[in-house]
């Protein structure tokens, strides 16, 4: 995935890629590997691809994004059935709508608008259509693995999530194409790729296009997701400045969210997030806040207050910036003076049940610093927090934000008690990522992990060694199950269809009294393993639904049951 190109809509790439011939088709993987080694040139709202001395492929994209396929125009003697349109299209970004935490402003739903139309209660033969159509594609993404999953495969990912997107379907379709672009990253092997988050796309696209034909009502509702959260009138809000932290994705959105909170302690987020790279990211911060008639920056909210007259707020806590919003700048709080001292004094088992249910994320909690250790994605910071020792990791590995060099440093200040902001990550053990911190050294200083660089010299000199941890020995085994959910999504159903034995691993989950979770991984083996034979003896083709089903349900169960013990490990 090019990030020079514009991004190209989901049912452009599936058209194109549609309309190859099987010959093509075959080339497809190999053209966009090409195509990456070719230089591109931006004009205005056209992107240039030479493809040799005299033939250059285009792609128009007027308002930022590539919007049909008469869009893309090659100048090559095939065109336009030639591959270069469709290898463009498959090595270009996939258009998405904004994510609800990056709704691009504007998009509030006016005061006095008429609310939108019940649910029905039922899927209509439309969406139970398009259900099926998302659920066909997915599993062909099992059962090839991101190793096997190139064009051709995504392409009938991104048509399906077209048609789910017209069927109203929008979490899955959202969902579908952030499995397209895991899957991009993946075989691009760019380094900002994480299989978590492909396992988690290709966990809520089967469980979506499974339950929906069966739900009903609120249930239902929640399936289908919208486009753009809808924005209220809250009247006049004071509101205080928490932090600020850059946002990367590998969608290709950029930009920072600032996170503010009124008197009661109700959290508000200001976003300026738009299509972009680590360059937005990084600059951002130091853009005014596009809220009223404000000329506060980002990195100035976050230290200081705003008072807004006519706000509209949207479910989730962000801010609108309408015509008849007003803003202006105000005083702001220290962490240890209220309001946002109630922040920190809300109990841990509070904050961690919030955001274990639909809430925020964010933790706010009182720690002192014990340390690092060595995993093996690199070292995390320890600190002791509410009788558990927690581990804080980097938000963001991408060299342009400081994320990580601020934990290397900070580990030279063992011992010290700080206030920190984390995000939840759901694991065996209790774990976070740090967002915002207190200064170690400097009292009344707070540190934006993402974008703030801690000093050297600011710190204390002898740095903390690293100190290697095993997990404990009454730790539950979920590992055993997780890894095989992840193998299989990267490498796809043969990885797990070799001989083997899995009754040792079944066998100890069920001493650990996951008996569900023993079954479970023998399920997934077995369906692997499965294959038929005509009268000839000759194999023929894996039916994917047995395989699909206990991957699904293996999946589910491993996030369910991390969220249990992720509140057990909490609670010591």
């Amino acid at each position: 995935m090019s990030p020079l190109l514009p991004p190209v809509a989901p049912g452009v790439t599936a058209e194109l890629v549609a309309a190859l011939t099987p010959r093509l088709r075959k080339r497809l993987d190999g053209g966009i590997a090409k195509l990456a080694d070719r230089p591109v040139v931006r004009d205005g709202d056209t992107v240039r691809i030479a493809l040799d001395d005299d033939t250059d492929l285009e792609l128009h994209a007027p308002d930022g994004t590539v919007r049909s396929a008469d869009a893309i125009r090659c100048g090559c003697l095939l065109a336009p059935d030639c591959l270069h349109r469709a290898a463009a299209a498959s090595a270009a970004p996939v258009a998405e709508d904004a994510p609800a935490e990056k709704q691009r402003i504007g998009s509030e739903v006016p005061a006095g608008a008429a609310p939108e139309e019940a649910e029905p209660e039922a899927a209509g033969a439309e969406q139970r259509t398009a259900a099926l159509a998302l659920r066909t594609a997915a599993s062909a993404v099992l059962e090839a693995g991101a190793d096997g999953a190139g064009a051709v495969l995504q392409a009938e990912l991104l048509r399906a999530a077209h048609t789910a997107r017209l069927a109203g379907l929008h979490r899955a379709a959202a969902s579908a194409v952030s499995v397209v672009t895991a899957l991009r990253a993946a075989r691009a092997a760019d380094p900002a790729y994480r299989l978590a988050d492909l396992v988690a796309g290709l966990r809520d696209v089967l469980s979506v296009a499974h339950r929906v034909p069966h739900a009903t009502g609120a249930e239902l509702a929640a399936l289908r997701g919208t486009v753009r959260q809808p924005y209220h009138p809250d009247g006049s809000l004071r509101l205080y400045g928490v932090f600020c932290e850059p946002v990367l994705t590998a969608s290709g959105y950029a930009g920072a969210v600032t996170w503010t909170a009124d008197a009661e302690g109700r959290l508000y987020q200001v976003s300026d997030v738009a299509p972009g790279g680590a360059g937005r990211a990084v600059g951002a911060a130091d853009r005014a806040v596009r809220l009223g008639d404000t000329a506060l920056t980002h990195r100035e909210l976050s230290r200081a207050g705003l008072a807004v007259s006519g706000a509209t707020v949207s479910p989730t806590g962000r801010l609108g910036a309408g015509a008849g919003v007003r803003a202006v700048g105000a005083s702001g709080a220290g962490w240890r003076e209220e309001p946002l001292d109630r922040l920190w004094r809300v109990p841990v088992a509070e904050q961690l049940t919030r955001a274990l249910n639909g809430g925020h994320g964010l933790l706010f909690l009182e720690v002192t610093l014990l340390g690092t250790v060595a995993e093996a994605a690199g070292d995390c910071l320890l600190a002791g927090c509410d009788g558990a020792v927690l581990r804080l990791t980097a938000a963001h590995d991408h060299p342009a934000l400081p994320h990580r060099d601020n934990l290397r440093l900070l580990s030279a200040a063992r011992g010290a008690a700080l206030r920190v902001v984390a995000r939840l990550t759901p694991a065996p053990h209790p774990r976070a990522q740090l967002l915002a911190t207190e200064h170690p050294a400097q009292s009344g200083t707070r540190v934006d992990v993402g974008l703030d660089r801690l000093q050297r010299a600011d710190l204390p000199t002898a740095p903390a060694s690293p100190v290697r941890t095993a997990p404990s020995p009454g730790e539950a085994p979920v590992h055993l199950l997780r890894r095989r959910v992840q193998q299989a999504v990267s490498g796809g159903r043969r990885v797990l269809s070799f001989p083997g034995e899995t009754t040792a691993d079944a066998r100890r989950l069920s001493r650990s009294g996951l008996a569900t979770a023993g079954g479970l991984l023998e399920e997934l083996h077995a369906a692997a393993a499965e294959r038929s034979r005509d009268v000839f003896g000759r194999l023929l083709p894996a039916d994917p639904v047995r395989f699909t089903h206990a991957w699904l349900a293996a999946a589910r169960y491993t996030e369910e049951l991390d969220r249990a013990l992720c509140l057990a490990a909490w609670s010591g």
